[in-house]
């Protein structure tokens, strides 16, 4: 079985209660630390060869942006819910800006919905 590694990053640093959600799914998180960390995401993902690269600030957009102007992801910005996340995974997007929501279920939810798209293999 494949583990699913989702990379973090955000803006203020954060991002713990989302990497707990992705464990609790059976996924690997790496939490970029230190502010401004949305704006690595793109080069941590391609470094560590993530499945899922997730950014948190205020706008939800300036690092995933970031990371598919840089590396060409497939990108959904500006989302706001853990259900918007979801439907994105499903639509075939591995980089997801979000405003501020540094939650449990929201990381629990996206692997989830990555394991249902693309199986655990």
């Amino acid at each position: 079985m494949k583990e699913i590694l989702v990379v973090i990053g955000d803006r203020l640093g954060k991002g713990q209660n989302v990497a707990k959600g992705v464990e609790k799914a059976g996924g690997r998180a790496i939490v970029i630390p230190g502010v401004a960390a949305d704006m690595k995401l793109g080069d941590v993902m391609n470094a560590e060869k993530g499945d899922i690269g997730i950014s948190f600030c205020g706008s939800g957009g300036a690092g995933a942006i970031t990371a598919q102007n840089k590396y060409g992801y497939k990108v959904r910005h500006g989302m706001r819910s853990v259900g918007e996340g979801e439907t994105a995974i499903a639509e075939g997007c591995t980089v997801l800006g979000f405003g501020f929501m540094d939650k449990e279920e929201l990381g629990e939810a996206l692997v989830k919905a990555f394991i249902k798209k693309y199986g655990s293999e």
